[in-house]
């Protein structure tokens, strides 16, 4: 048995916690009312907010600065959902996607603080199961090197991405072992949610409580973010939380909420941006504290920031960017910004901070959308006292020429369809159970004349496959906002269907237009199982 380490410094935040609920304290951080009116350095912001929403045909928004370690600015805009006049509020919860990320190394950080683990122990002194694609690398690969990015292991899961949704986070660490990698182990950049599940793995192994219950019990609850939670599953009905919604065929309409929970450490908290601002302060100020509730050392706080693997850059003309933990790190007119985006199904955010002005600014939309960025750097601009620029204009032309190339390409693949073809078997005969190590089991059935492909005998992964050309089908998703994707069928050496091959289209072009045309992609091979 190991024995814990020494903590490093003599408040873990469990007392910190503690102390926020004993007489003579401050309010709970959550309970303290935000402005209701933009400080006068934001003038005009509410009128730029509500155009650039009116232009993106975003439902709703929330919007939260800090500044000088208070938060000067807090305002819901729009509606929760569309066709509803529910308005978004300060409080309003946001499923925030990746930027959970940086929850779950702060999780890691308040158990190095602990002296309960290190940044650079073996992920298997905590997770003796857990298995890569290389011995060397199973038995080197570090918790640092998971938060960074850099063990080489790219999406299996993400935004429109699905991987076995409703399996158990043990059963997607087992699997792990059959992804092969996409860059060397440490030799480079790979952006990776599944890494972030494992990371909170380790924290539930080290600390003998769930992901979840950690966040919540020593994250959330001690700072007062006490409607924050890490699962869609515990939005209640009727709450205070905005609805999901998608641009499909031109129209923006409300889609089903996406349960992220078997990855929940890189993308599945909800939150407010009033909630969102006392995570800023926790960054900003006094790095690891709030109004004395202190949650990790500063040291621990820093090192979340401090760069530990270099995102590629374009060259003598590009900007220098990296990764820390949970944050990306780069530069804006001159200053440091630790920022993070978060794009899920129908869920957008983004959050900057800038130490070096005290500086933090987030924001959270019910649809995905490049907007986010000019808000965001307006107000950055207002508060380094640069006279207004068009980013608002600047993102929405470069959204209009990626939107048309990407609908030229998508045209293309459209007139390249070999019309007139049939499948080379009767559709009965593609019917069966498939298999592949990574992405686990598929079944292809016949329904009403047409096939269906149903993912992990789950019933909310069904796809309806429309004959393409030759043996390759359109498989739809039946839940729209997963759109559609190209399955293709081989014949072995007898003659029958031996093999289901999927192209899972991980990086869209412009989700506006389709998943596909698509600029990162892989491909899986399910094998038959049955003759």
């Amino acid at each position: 048995m190991r024995v814990p380490r020494r903590p490093r410094f003599p408040f873990p935040a469990f007392l910190a916690a503690l102390a926020v609920m004993l007489p003579g304290t401050a309010l709970p951080l959550a309970a303290q009312a935000p402005p209701t009116a933009p400080p006068s350095v934001l003038e005009g912001i509410d009128a730029f907010v509500q155009a650039g929403m009116e232009t993106w045909g975003i439902p709703g928004l929330g919007l939260a600065v800090v500044k000088d370690d208070q938060v000067v600015y807090a305002r819901g805009y729009g509606v929760l959902e569309t066709g509803q006049d529910r308005p978004v509020t300060p409080s309003t919860l946001f499923g925030i996607a990746s930027v959970s990320k940086a929850f779950t190394a702060a999780a890691v950080g308040i158990l190095v603080d602990e002296g309960v683990l290190d940044w650079d122990d073996p992920v298997v002194r905590h997770l003796p199961g857990f298995q890569l694609y290389d011995p060397y690398v199973t038995q080197t690969v570090t918790i640092r090197d998971l938060l960074a990015h850099r063990v080489g292991i790219g999406r299996m899961t993400g935004n429109r991405i699905t991987w076995m949704p409703h399996r158990e986070r043990s059963e997607l660490v087992y699997r792990i072992r059959y992804a092969e990698p996409e860059q060397t182990f440490r030799n480079g950049y790979v952006y990776s949610n599944v890494m972030y599940m494992v990371a909170g793995e380790v924290v539930a192994a080290a600390s003998g409580m769930s992901w979840d219950a950690f966040i919540t019990e020593r994250i959330l609850r001690p700072l007062g973010m006490d409607r924050g939670n890490t699962s869609v599953t515990r939005i209640a009905e009727g709450e205070d939380a905005a609805w999901p919604h998608q641009e499909i065929e031109g129209e923006v309409v409300p889609i089903p909420r996406r349960n992220f929970d078997n990855v929940g450490p890189s993308a599945s908290l909800n939150l407010s941006v009033e909630e969102l601002a006392i995570w800023m302060r926790l960054h900003l100020g006094t790095p690891g504290e709030v109004d004395g509730v202190r949650l990790l050392s500063p040291a621990t706080a820093r090192e979340l920031h401090r760069a530990q693997n270099r995102i590629p850059d374009a060259g003598l003309m590009g900007s220098l960017s990296s990764y820390g933990l949970g944050f990306q790190l780069s530069s804006f007119e001159g200053r440091r910004v630790s920022q993070h985006g978060g794009a899920t199904d129908g869920m957008n955010t983004s959050l900057w901070l800038l130490p070096e002005e005290n500086l933090g600014v987030v924001v959270v939309t019910n649809t995905f959308n490049s907007f986010m960025t000019a808000v965001v750097q307006r107000v950055v601009d207002r508060y380094l006292e640069i006279p207004d620029r068009p980013h608002d204009v600047r993102v929405w032309e470069n959204h209009q020429r990626n939107f048309a190339r990407a609908q030229a390409t998508r045209d293309s693949i459209h007139a390249a369809r070999d019309m007139g073809t049939s499948p080379s078997r009767p559709l009965a005969e593609f019917q069966g159970r498939y298999l592949d190590s990574l992405y686990a089991d598929a079944e292809v059935t016949l329904e009403n004349g047409a096939l269906v492909l149903r993912l992990w005998g789950d019933d909310s992964q069904l796809l309806d496959l429309e004959h393409w050309h030759h043996d390759t089908f359109r498989a739809s998703w039946r839940n729209r906002a997963q759109r559609e994707k190209f399955v293709w069928f081989t014949r072995g050496e007898d003659g029958g269907i031996d093999a289901l091959h999927v192209r899972w289209n991980l990086r869209h072009d412009v989700i506006q237009v389709g998943v596909y045309p698509a600029w990162y992609t892989r491909e899986a091979t399910f094998r038959r199982a049955d003759p």
